[in-house]
């Protein structure tokens, strides 16, 4: 029998850490107690049948059972509900009434990642996913100099991309990013470092350590070499980790956490070890600054060292608001930018901290921004995966359309994957272009 919809908690939501190392984690009995008791109440309510497929997916299949209730579905097919699950958190931080600290404490999201976390650990994980997700190992391969050129050279023939997708399951319309063979990690070596003194304020000490995340090293080192010429333009020394591995979310998606924690250990003791240097943190992509900042400290809520890191870690347009609010941003620009298009990302949206990106820009003489807070439908690996990929198309078209109608003289987002998928949906031969990448050619720099 469906639960009756009460009145939600107007308190902001709080998140519990999320107890994975527990062996009941893993339980399937209590597992599908818990999807059971969530989907009843998401089913009474259904507040959020607008965002992702997952909602619509369930309320179809209780409203096509036999008894039109959750108790005519199957339990096998939760899974479908799972599978269109991809931790955007929109649901937890924007729409669901009955989050925590609400009694009946709803976390969709996290529910969603035990499931899949119980879908890997049973070894019912298609080989392609696991390859999607291994960032690192893919990037080292396809950064090969010869290799990129073949692999990005063949993206483009639509012949070879109908056998990709039969073989492999990665869909022939889907837009795949471009492997640079030089990176930024090599283009480093030649990037000219300024000598600057930092400058520290009430919260922030000044100079930065700039995470590259494997997607801007590898497949979009443009925009990091645009947020380093930005920050030390505005007198903020940056330099780069010595070595990194993936931030973890794409295993994260995947309910592969013992990956996740493998990375973990990586990555946290050389970010703890600047910021006790004194240095704050940035990184270009917004998804892996929410996983330091969220998600690491509720998969390890006992590791200060995580605690540390996730107190220093900021987006970089965030980073340069709060420089603002101080006086010390410089707003000498050079060149008005029009009329932008802009796509806010999901996983920037669930930082709690506001349009910064907009509000950067908006600072430009002549230029209006646009903020189109709807998801684009890509989130990783969805989008390119033949399954799904008609679906992240049908949750992006809105964003497309708001672009089309808009007719702007730049379109973009801080999330490169996301402007890649409204350049699908788009089907033209404008390209988007990172917000980083409009601030540099405002200033003209």
């Amino acid at each position: 029998m469906s639960t009756n919809r009460r009145e939600g908690s107007l308190e902001a939501p709080t998140r519990h850490p999320l107890d994975w190392q527990n062996p009941q984690f893993y339980n399937e009995d209590t597992l599908f107690t818990e999807l059971e008791r969530v989907f009843d109440i998401c089913h009474g309510c259904r507040r959020c049948f607008k965002l992702c497929h997952s909602f619509p997916k369930l309320f179809d299949l209780i409203d096509e059972s036999p008894t039109n209730e959750l108790d005519g579905v199957k339990k096998t097919d939760y899974w479908q509900v799972v599978e269109h699950c991809y931790l955007c958190d929109i649901c937890y931080m924007t729409m669901c009434p009955y989050v925590p600290p609400h009694e009946w404490n709803i976390d969709f999201p996290h529910l969603m990642l035990r499931a899949k976390a119980v879908h890997f650990k049973t070894g019912q994980t298609k080989l392609r996913d696991r390859i999607l997700t291994a960032t690192d190992t893919v990037g080292k391969l396809a950064g090969i100099p010869v290799v990129a050129q073949i692999i990005n050279a063949s993206n483009q023939v639509k012949p070879l991309r109908k056998i990709m997708e039969k073989v492999v399951g990665i869909h022939a319309d889907a837009i795949l990013p471009d492997f640079h063979s030089n990176n930024l990690r090599k283009r480093d070596k030649h990037i000219h470092q300024a000598n600057l003194s930092p400058t520290p304020t009430a919260n922030m000490q000044g100079k930065v350590v700039l995470y590259l995340t494997c997607y801007g090293n590898r497949n979009a080192p443009d925009i990091n070499e645009d947020l380093i010429r930005i920050f030390e333009h505005n007198q903020i020394p940056v330099k780069i980790t010595e070595k990194e591995r993936c931030c973890g979310m794409p295993k994260m998606e995947l309910g592969d956490l013992e990956s996740v924690q493998a990375a973990k250990e990586v990555n946290i003791p050389i970010l703890a070890r600047l910021v006790d240097e004194g240095y704050d943190i940035v990184a270009p992509i917004p998804s892996c600054v929410l996983m330091f900042k969220q998600e690491l400290p509720l998969l390890f809520p006992d590791d200060a060292e995580v605690k540390k890191v996730q107190a220093a870690m900021y987006d970089p347009f965030e980073y340069l608001m709060l420089r603002h609010k101080d006086g010390q941003l410089n707003v000498n620009f050079k060149q008005s930018l029009g009329k932008i298009s802009y796509h806010v990302a999901c996983h920037l949206r669930v930082q709690n901290i506001g349009l910064k990106t907009r509000d950067i820009l908006q600072l430009i003489p002549d230029t209006t921004v646009d903020a189109i807070e709807r998801c684009s439908g890509h989130n990783g690996t969805y989008a390119v995966k033949t399954e799904t990929h008609m679906q992240s198309m049908k949750i992006g078209k809105p964003v497309v359309d708001k672009v089309k109608k808009a007719d702007p003289d730049y379109y973009s987002s801080d999330c490169p994957m996301a402007g890649h998928q409204i350049q699908n949906g788009l089907q033209g031969d404008k390209k988007p272009i990172h917000p980083m990448s409009l601030l540099r050619k405002a200033y003209g720099i």
